[in-house]
């Protein structure tokens, strides 16, 4: 049986040299994608340190030639579409082209607190991401945008030269129910799942759960975009070690992420810490996706 490829996350909670240097062990390692966290502090890795997406994914992509680079995920929490949209366009030229994005909604975490904004509903945080993707993949395609919404405003936005991707620069969406689903059908030419929202769930569980959500999605690309074709992003929890118990037990698992429709795993790359890959399982992890 197949596997999917593999993709991993570097956190920013590194100094930059050590966050490159990982970054070019996934490159050499041959992972497509090394994603990393676009937030401004993260759960429990708050108090200590954390360094800003943007400037790391431009260092990252002088450190490298290869391998794909990406921000996972992206939201209206602390990102205002136009300025966003000139750090992409412009990463994707630093990066020759090599840009990902991933895009969501936004948790009702601290990032939505930190500039002491107004709670909002889930309609509205639906709402608002619906309107912000829109306008951000509006502005990445255009030279000019004229945009006047419930949330955001374009006046006469520039993107000049525009981005190195054509028509720019691909969206991965974060999305679980219907309306982010459709959403991903819409802008996305990938879509990322992290599973059930309940924590470490077992393993037969998280993959049936994903397995459901991805006929989701097929219902979503019906009504919307019947025949798109959305590569299909499984992302394993940080603190789940589960599936790197042996060779036989990643193996299974990775089939059946492949099973249930899915492109791409993601796994969190070995750190100081202990958590994501167990550093003595990584070379396991790898020669399952590529080889001894």
């Amino acid at each position: 049986m197949t596997v999917p490829v593999l993709s991993c996350l570097v956190l920013p909670d590194q100094a930059p040299a050590e966050f490159l240097a990982r970054v070019r062990d996934a490159e050499q390692a041959g992972a497509r994608t090394v994603w990393t966290y676009d937030h401004l502090s993260w759960r429990d890795l708050a108090d200590g340190p954390w360094f800003s997406t943007v400037p790391l994914l431009a260092a990252a992509a002088g450190a490298t030639s290869t391998v794909r680079l990406g921000a996972q995920v992206a939201t209206p929490n602390f990102r205002h579409p136009v300025p966003f949209a000139k750090e992409v366009m412009t990463l994707d030229h630093v990066a020759a082209g090599r840009l990902e994005l991933g895009v969501g909604a936004g948790a009702e975490d601290a990032d939505a607190r930190v500039l002491g904004q107004t709670p909002l509903s889930r309609k509205e945080r639906g709402d608002r991401f619906e309107e912000w993707a829109t306008l951000l993949a509006t502005l990445l395609e255009q030279d000019r945008t004229e945009f006047h919404g419930s949330f955001y405003s374009a006046r006469d936005a520039r993107m000049i030269p525009g981005c190195v991707q054509r028509p720019r620069v691909p969206l991965t969406v974060a999305a679980a129910g219907p309306r982010s689903m459709r959403l991903a059908a819409r802008l996305g030419s990938a879509w990322v799942t992290y599973g059930p929202y309940r924590q470490s769930p077992p393993p037969q569980e998280w993959l049936a759960a994903i397995a459901e959500q991805s006929r989701s999605l097929d219902t979503a690309i019906a009504q919307v975009a019947p025949g798109r074709r959305i590569r299909r992003i499984a992302q394993v929890a940080l603190d789940e070690a589960r599936p790197f118990r042996d060779a036989d037990t990643y193996r299974r698992f990775a089939e059946n992420v492949a099973a249930a429709g899915f492109d791409e795993l993601t796994v969190h790359w070995p750190r100081p810490d202990g958590r994501g890959v167990p550093a003595a399982a990584l070379d396991m992890v790898v020669a399952t996706h590529h080889g001894p």
